[in-house]
């Protein structure tokens, strides 16, 4: 696979979705955290907070960790202080959605960042494609297999079964997975995007597949712990690893080649596009309802593009 198919093309460009509007200046902006220790989300943050900098405008940031109930008291304070708008990085989808319609009632625009909101008032949604680029991650396992191993294989995967949206990572890799063949699954493992959680799980799976030859993991935590659990295990020179989200250690897991591909985001685009939405907004603009991001595969060819960020 070429580099320039490692990029996930979509319909719609992230900064087209946007129209032009009056800026609105002196507003106070919140954005409701998923968690601020796994660095996808502080570089939401990053990007948010210079998105309100450059604006003149004020950003609230409260990090929920891991709570879906602290979320939705989020959302009741920020309610109250009547907000000029709302980002949302969803713990729980389908359960955020009461405080979403209770902003939307209250003229609170409200823009979801990564985890995907059933249909409701939110006013965007800035996500990828996780599906697809489920696939495309899966397409790309594939095409390693069938180079470097004969094009058969034993698969182990850390997920996170309380996120929709890394099921639907999922599901469009085993997808690909299943209909190329030659690949012997030995199960999902759960690690609930929790990075403790994700390496005890790892450490268990390495465990019990003492002869287990590649790995996918479908996020930050997850990756991180498979990488932890194949180094304390002695596994390197024989595990290959895929999956996503860079941090540093997956760029030095990289570099010694064990990680093989990694799906990244632009996770802080997409927090600086989520605020320039609702400043758009506010100044009396449009917005487009579903903003879709692109995404890169990273790997030893290219990771020199994206080192800076992790050191």
């Amino acid at each position: 696979m070429t580099h320039a198919l490692l990029k996930l093309a979509t319909a719609t460009i992230l900064a087209a979705g946007l129209t032009t509007a009056a800026e609105a200046k002196d507003k106070t902006f919140a954005l409701v955290q998923y968690n601020q220790q796994v660095s996808f989300f502080t570089d939401i943050t990053r990007g948010a907070q210079e998105a309100a900098k450059a604006a003149g405008d004020k950003l609230l940031v409260f990090d929920a960790n891991n709570s879906a109930q602290a979320q939705d008291s989020a959302f009741e304070t920020y309610i109250q202080q009547k907000v000029d708008g709302i980002v949302i990085v969803s713990v729980d989808q389908n359960g955020i959605m009461p405080a979403v319609r209770s902003a939307a009632a209250a003229k609170i625009p409200v823009v979801a960042v990564d985890g995907v909101l059933p249909d409701g008032p939110q006013a965007s949604q800035i996500s990828v494609d996780n599906y697809q680029a489920g696939k495309l991650i899966g397409q790309f396992y594939i095409d390693y297999i069938k180079k470097n191993m004969g094009g058969k294989a034993t698969l182990g995967d850390i997920g996170a079964l309380n996120s929709d949206l890394q099921n639907l990572r999922q599901k469009g890799f085993d997808e690909v997975v299943k209909a190329a063949g030659g690949v012997t699954t030995v199960g999902v493992v759960d690690g609930r995007n929790i990075q403790d959680q994700a390496l005890a799980a790892g450490e268990n799976l390495l465990t019990g597949n003492p002869d287990l030859q590649t790995l996918y993991a479908t996020g930050e935590p997850a990756l991180v712990g498979a990488i932890a659990a194949a180094q304390s295990q002695g596994r390197t020179d024989k595990l290959k690893i895929f999956g996503w989200d860079l941090s540093a250690q997956a760029v030095a897991a990289i570099d010694a080649g064990f990680v093989v591909g990694v799906v990244q985001q632009d996770p802080f685009l997409e927090g600086k596009k989520a605020v320039e939405a609702l400043a758009t907004l506010a100044g009396g603009g449009t917005v487009e309802k579903s903003i879709k991001v692109p995404v890169t595969i990273v790997t030893k060819a290219n990771v020199g593009d994206f080192r800076a960020a992790f050191k």
